[in-house]
């Protein structure tokens, strides 16, 4: 049997070369893709909870104004008289004993009925307004110091008030009538007290040294 000769066996070698190099151009290995991270998706905000407004702090009631009235009544020892006349917050008083010893008085009222008033001579009356049917208090004149009642007054109860000039002589008279008709006065005569003569509580009408003068109810 003859050998192949170098021709043929170079032709083998070339043809199994070619096959090797078509195989590793067919099944060569793939380079990895690079690597590409996905952030995260940023999570949903929950949707914004609707707060219903804090409710609003209800007004406090608003306090009813101090009536307007007239009161008039006698001192706990039934010595003196007291009378207190209100209008739109203020207070005008008077004390008085019917023979020599009086004064008049005014301040402000407070919201809770309470009163502070102050006259000549360091005069003073405290009182409270007790659900508009009274005044009870203090009043301090003189040294002296007397505890009072003043209810509620109904015309002609009240506060009177004449002044006049008659012949040269100065008059001042200050009338408290009670709800029993009773009138406890001073009337001052150039500055000399003495026991005040009635009035006419309808009219005021009031006769002084033979002239005749009105007296007025007393508001502030």
């Amino acid at each position: 049997m003859k050998r192949p000769g170098p021709l043929l066996t170079l032709l083998a070698g070339l043809l199994v070369g070619l096959f090797m190099l078509s195989l590793n151009a067919t099944t060569g290995e793939r380079k990895p893709s690079a690597y590409t991270e996905e952030s995260p998706s940023p999570k949903a905000s929950p949707p914004p909870t609707s707060q219903s407004p804090a409710p609003s702090p209800s007004p406090s009631p608003s306090k009813s104004p101090i009536p307007d009235a007239d009161y008039a009544g006698r001192t706990d020892d039934d010595s003196s008289a007291v009378a207190v006349s209100l209008r739109d917050g203020r207070a005008i008083a008077y004390f008085c004993d019917g023979r020599d010893k009086e004064s008049w008085l005014k301040g402000d009222v407070e919201d809770d009925g309470t009163m502070k008033l102050t006259g000549k001579g360091g005069a003073e009356l405290n009182g409270t307004l007790k659900q508009g049917k009274r005044i009870s208090g203090t009043v301090d004149i003189g040294g002296g110091h007397y505890a009072f009642t003043a209810d509620k007054a109904i015309k002609p109860s009240g506060l009177y008030r004449a002044t006049a000039t008659v012949r040269s002589a100065k008059f001042d008279g200050g009338w408290i009538v009670l709800k029993d008709g009773t009138q406890v006065g001073i009337l001052t005569k150039n500055g000399k007290p003495s026991p005040a003569p009635e009035i006419d509580p309808e009219t005021g009408a009031v006769t002084v040294d033979g002239q005749q003068l009105t007296a007025r109810p007393v508001t502030p």
